[in-house]
């Protein structure tokens, strides 16, 4: 893979780095394995990881996974090198992998997508909830090859539990309550599992409240305020700068769950509902009120009472999103079910969605959705020498959005596919293929309707060099169909501060990825180390038109080939061990390139900026510390029209204290995030240069297992 001059410095930093961390373990030599080194574990998310996978993939679970949960996925997985988060505001952040998001990147709740709207805006929060989660999974890369058109970027799977597939030996339960100063944050949640004989249930809750967040400075940018400065924008000198205060970043939100499973001797049968309630706000909302003012210059009002009335306007409270949502799912095993297969599973998810966008003056725009998604899958144990999965998907969403603010017109949405998996032994390594066939037809309720016929292979390698070290090499070749929202938007979209045009005769989006990842797993060092490049031909964004419309910049869904290059490293040495404890060293780099071939390349926008990281553990019997210090880069390769983002560091601390009492575990914790209150903007988000991250935070709490 060929990186561009930009990026050869920071790979050799890497290299240097990789370097004196392979030293150090030779140095060490032989040892115990390490507490809080990374665990191998199988990854549900894909039907081949009880072998391990050529896909680079990532699982947060126990109590790494409660250490890192924030109150959105985008923010719970931004340790993990190639994840970042698309924030908008402390209740919206979808996963960005590999410098893609949006519709390329599949958010799943046990395996079956979340069936809600976050696709089609990014002001639209994910309906899955990381603090009801056991383990939350990534594969960074395409995984189309299993979830279809929509995971071509990469899939995040939260595992819940909310359907048992076990009945427990004793009731099992934890309890967690915690609060921090920014934005006076209060959360509460719990979980219980338990059962009796055959029957096994589930009960789950959490709720959420945060007043509006500190910021360490202005809400825009200096880079936005100059540019407003300069071009004299009308009213400017009266408008009076949020600062110290993100004004509509308030969240609340409550949900609960139930689950209840029969199991038996040969599988299980289970289902679970679940509902959700939120109320929060929109940071960088902007909303434009140019018609009213030209009404108020018609009726012949003065000056000053044209003035007073702009200022009234200007100071108009962020839109607040009000949210409903019923989930309903159901799941079945059955193991042995023919000769020759070893298990068939079923999973089939229905989501009654609906949100309205609230104005302070009334009013509004109120998206719905009906969606369901079913999928069957037969493991088999070999055929033609490989072990693994046929399936078939079904999905179905009809969608609509209807108000002031509706720029796109209500669409019914199928898609239906088969696929297969497999992997055999090939000499001391193994080989992974796979085959997709998918079929998706969008049909609006004004225009023509669409279809696609797709399909998408994957070719695979694990090959071990040694008893530590692996390589994994992968190669894929998928497709994406356009999603209604690119194909039939038209009219503006002022959460991304524009006005959309969709084309309607967008073909399929389509990807080559070659992935190459070394491993290095010893009893006190572990190295991953990957690089990828990914071309896209008739790749799908927003072009910038050169042109206004009721004062919105206009931006047209195009389509050109691009090409994503990448590398992410990770480490964690453990440096020392004592009786009842450790201490680790870590360390990560991550970087993504991204150009439209055309042209001599030109920049997409939101693509993250290079990040470092470089911490340490310490364990003492009952005690945990960490400190982790991160570094994001200055991101000056923007889209066109876009402004640069200024570069931030974040310094956090974790701290923690556990104490057993019969059979609970009471664990008191504090953490502290952006203690150095660091004004920090992300350059994935659409209003990075109007919403900047939370300054100092302070937060303790209190978890009891059972």
């Amino acid at each position: 893979m060929v990186l561009p001059p930009k990026a050869r410095s920071q790979t050799k930093r890497v290299l240097v780095a990789l370097f004196l961390l392979l030293l150090g373990s030779v140095v060490q030599g032989a040892g115990i394995e390490a507490d809080g080194l990374i665990e191998e574990v199988v990854v549900e998310a894909h039907p081949l990881s009880q072998g391990g996978v050529a896909q680079p993939t990532a699982s947060l679970f126990g109590t790494a996974l409660e250490r890192a949960q924030e109150g959105t996925l985008g923010d719970t997985l931004r340790n993990i090198a190639g994840v970042n988060s698309a924030s908008f505001g402390p209740a919206v952040g979808r996963p960005v992998i590999r410098g893609l998001g949006g519709a390329r990147v599949k958010i799943m709740q046990d395996r079956v997508d979340s069936l809600d709207v976050s696709v089609s805006s990014p002001d639209h929060g994910a309906m899955v909830d990381p603090f009801i989660a056991q383990r939350v999974e990534v594969l960074k890369g395409p995984a189309s090859l299993i979830y279809g058109t929509g995971a071509i970027g990469g899939v995040v799977n939260v595992v819940t539990n909310r359907i048992p597939s076990e009945v427990p030996e004793q009731l099992e339960g934890k309890v967690e309550v915690k609060g921090s100063d920014n934005a006076d944050r209060r959360s509460a949640s719990g979980r219980i599992d338990g059962g009796s004989g055959n029957f096994a249930f589930h009960l789950d809750g959490a709720y959420r409240d945060a007043d509006e967040y500190d910021i360490p400075g202005f809400a825009e940018s200096a880079a936005q305020r100059a540019l407003e400065e300069a071009e004299g924008e009308e009213g400017e000198e009266e408008e009076e700068e949020a600062f110290g205060i993100l004004p509509g970043s308030q969240a609340e939100s409550q949900e609960g769950a139930i689950g209840l499973s029969y199991v038996g001797e040969r599988g299980f049968l289970g289902f679970s509902v679940s509902t959700r309630d939120a109320k929060y706000g929109l940071p960088g909302h902007s909303h434009h009120h140019h018609h009213e003012e030209e009404e108020h210059d018609e009726e012949g009002h003065d000056e000053e009472d044209h003035d007073e009335e702009g200022h009234d306007e200007e100071e108009e409270a962020p839109p607040v999103l009000d949210l409903e949502m019923t989930r309903f799912d159901v799941e079945g095993e059955l193991l042995d079910p023919v000769r020759g297969f070893e298990r068939l599973n079923f999973r089939f998810g229905y989501n009654d969605y609906e949100h309205t966008e609230i104005e302070e003056e009334g009013g509004g725009t109120t998206f719905s959705s009906e969606a369901w998604e079913s999928r069957i899958e037969l493991s088999y144990e070999s055929f033609l020498g490989f072990q693994g999965v046929l399936g078939a998907q079904l999905g179905n969403r009809e969608f609509s959005a209807l108000g002031e603010e509706a720029f796109v017109s209500p669409v019914d949405s199928e898609d239906y596919a088969i696929f297969w998996a497999g992997e055999r032994g090939l000499g001391s390594g193994t080989f992974e293929a796979g085959l997709r066939l998918d079929r998706v037809e969008h049909d609006p309720s004004a225009g023509s309707s669409r279809d696609y016929s797709l399909g998408s292979l994957s070719l695979g390698l694990i090959q071990p060099l040694s008893s530590a070290w692996t390589l994994n090499l992968q190669l894929d070749r998928v497709s994406r169909a356009p999603v209604a929202e690119e194909l039939f938007s038209n009219g503006p979209h002022l959460a991304t501060q524009s006005f959309e045009i969709g084309d309607p005769s967008l073909d399929e989006e389509t990807s080559t990825n070659v992935s190459v990842g070394l491993e290095y797993q010893g009893d006190k060092l572990f190295l991953s180390l990957s690089a990828f490049n990914t071309s896209f031909s008739d790749y799908i964004y927003l072009q910038d038109a050169g042109r206004e419309e009721d004062e919105l910049r206009v931006l047209n869904y195009a389509q050109d080939d691009a090409t994503f290059r990448g590398l992410e490293l990770e480490a964690n040495w453990q440096v020392a061990e004592w009786t009842g404890g450790t201490a680790n060293l870590l360390a990560g780099f991550d970087m993504v390139d991204a150009e439209l071939d055309q042209g001599g390349g030109t920049d997409l926008p939101r693509i993250p900026a290079a990040r470092w990281k470089v911490g340490g553990q310490a364990s003492w019997n009952n005690f945990f510390a960490e400190i982790l210090f991160r570094r994001s880069d200055r991101q000056g390769d923007v889209g066109v029209g876009d402004l640069p983002v200024s570069g931030f560091d974040d310094l956090g601390v974790s701290l923690s204290y556990a104490v057993e009492l019969g059979n609970t575990e009471a664990e008191v914790f504090f953490s502290g995030r952006n203690l150095t209150d660091d004004e920090q903007r992300l350059n994935t988000s659409f209003i990075s240069q109007f919403a900047p991250q939370p300054g100092r935070t302070m937060e303790l709490g209190l978890r009891v297992r059972f």
